[in-house]
């Protein structure tokens, strides 16, 4: 934070305080110019308005809060860049990278710090407490914890935490991240290759845009409608008869695909190339998305797991990645 704004938060929060403690002074002058619980000299339907101060345990409150609002801010953060005597923060501000983070975490949990990091020390105590529960987990093999009902609720629970935002709490997806539960594998569905997949995570070679390529927007309906006719989709009549037109011009795809259209384990786990033929679409099967992604491309990225969570968690996850499509 600017020096500017921590002067900015500085004055207006003991201002506010300081402020409280005036008022609170000026209810408790008497300024009516009589005696305390007399009578002010006027009465409305019967009752009389007596001087009478504001209740002293009210007052007393009052001024304890004060007192209080003060003491905490001495003790801890909130005036602007002050960290506080006691050297308590809720979480490392300021962190860009995680090599950064974790240089820092280190430094928080040793004893001489002087630094009371809520969050380090909240996962130092989880990760104690938890860590040999992961660790016997860890020696398992995948198939062994995807029969563990118990195991399968701790991967579920982590993965609603970690993995829920892409591919949605119940593991199916949403466009342009995949559904974990059908048994279509882009990468592979193997417990290894999951657990590579969330380790490593993948970053797609990409599909090309391909308009230029096909001669502008009648070769990607042509290339379109061949693609949507693999999958035994009832095509409009205009669609059928671009079909065998667009055959020929598939060559371009095969490469990635193959011939047809069903693409190979080896480069599905290399370039992330999909069958075409399981009605099965990551961006969609209509016949815009489809256009759209033979004109456009496509491209996606997972992130790697492995530095965030561990690989004795990521091991768990994959046990219940991989259940999910191989449910009993």
């Amino acid at each position: 934070m600017s020096s500017f704004w921590s002067i900015w938060i500085t004055v207006l929060t003991l201002g506010t305080l300081i402020g409280c403690y005036f008022l609170l002074r000026w209810c408790l002058t008497n300024f009516a110019g009589v005696e305390e619980g007399e009578s002010m000299g006027h009465s409305f339907d019967g009752i009389e308005e007596l001087n009478n101060p504001m209740p002293k345990w009210w007052s007393t409150f009052f001024l304890i809060t004060i007192i209080w609002g003060f003491g905490y801010l001495l003790m801890y953060p909130g005036l602007g860049n002050w960290k506080g005597l006691f050297g308590w923060q809720s979480s490392n501000q300021g962190i860009l990278t995680l090599a950064e983070s974790k240089e820092r975490t280190l430094s928080n949990l040793k004893k001489d710090s002087g630094v009371l990091n809520q969050y380090d020390r909240e996962v130092a105590a989880a990760n104690a407490k938890y860590g040999p529960i992961f660790k016997a987990y860890a020696a398992r093999t995948i198939e062994d914890l995807a029969s563990d009902k118990k195991a399968l609720k701790v991967g579920q629970r982590l993965f609603i935490q970690n993995c829920a935002q892409c591919h949605g709490s119940d593991a199916r997806g949403s466009t342009g991240f995949p559904n974990l539960a059908d048994n279509a594998w882009l990468y592979g569905g193997s417990p290894a290759t999951i657990e590579e997949t969330i380790l490593k995570g993948r970053k797609s070679h990409g599909m090309m845009a391909w308009s230029t390529a096909l001669g502008g927007e009648q070769g990607v309906k042509e290339v379109a409608a061949y693609v949507l006719s693999l999958s035994g989709r009832k095509l409009k009549p205009e669609q059928v008869a671009l079909v065998e037109v667009g055959k020929p011009r598939f060559a371009m795809c095969m490469g990635c695909h193959g011939v047809d259209g069903k693409g190979s384990a080896a480069m599905g786990i290399k370039l992330g190339a999909p069958n075409l033929t399981d009605n099965t679409w990551l961006y969609g099967g209509s016949v815009r998305r489809v256009e759209e992604s033979i004109r456009n491309g496509r491209a996606g990225i997972m992130p790697a797991w492995e530095n965030i969570l561990g690989k004795e968690k990521v091991h768990v996850i994959s046990a219940y990645v991989y259940s999910l499509s191989h449910a009993k």
